[in-house]
């Protein structure tokens, strides 16, 4: 059964708990970074296939990291939005030092 949630700030306790393993939150880094160079990328080459690829590396990523060293479902099957900024805050954190990478 799924948990609900009132807002994104109540949600991301949460999130943080579904990546306490350290490979799992640097392949979701890995995945994130790839994503917005491959969105900058095209943009800049003007290349809009490349946007295809952005899910691929995105969830790809990721979800190696929950299947394989968290051993959890990623919660983007049930909370895909949430999951998305979610994934993008832990970035932030990360880059900021706030979670160890």
């Amino acid at each position: 059964m799924s948990r609900t949630f009132a807002s994104f700030a109540e949600f991301y306790p949460y999130y943080l708990e579904e990546h306490r393993n350290r490979a799992c939150r640097r392949l979701h880094f890995v995945g994130t970074t790839l994503v917005l160079l491959t969105g900058l990328i095209a943009l800049l080459t003007w290349t809009p296939w490349l946007f295809l690829l952005m899910p691929l590396f995105g969830y790809g990523f990721a979800w190696v990291g929950h299947f394989f060293f968290e051993h959890n479902r990623p919660a983007t099957f049930t909370y895909p939005l949430y999951s998305l900024m979610g994934d993008f805050v832990m970035f932030r954190d990360i880059l900021t030092g706030r979670i160890r990478f």
